[in-house]
């Protein structure tokens, strides 16, 4: 079971779910490239791209700033 552990606020919760949907699609990517469906170093620029985004996604919804 999944619990989240922290301060309740929106941007908590927002980030919560970006952070659980960016390591479902890194498993996913994971098992493409085992499968050799896509190359490693493909698997490594699509892994790049979406931690870019959390990183966006955490300074936009300020997440770890002292209020």
């Amino acid at each position: 079971m999944n619990s989240y552990k922290g301060k309740f606020t929106l941007e908590n919760l927002l980030f919560n779910a970006d952070l659980q949907e960016f390591t479902h699609q890194i498993s996913d990517i994971y098992g493409l490239s085992n499968q050799g469906t896509i190359s490693h170093k493909e698997a490594y620029t699509q892994i790049q791209v979406l931690f870019e985004a959390l990183k966006r996604s955490k300074q936009e919804l300020r997440i770890g700033e002292n209020p």
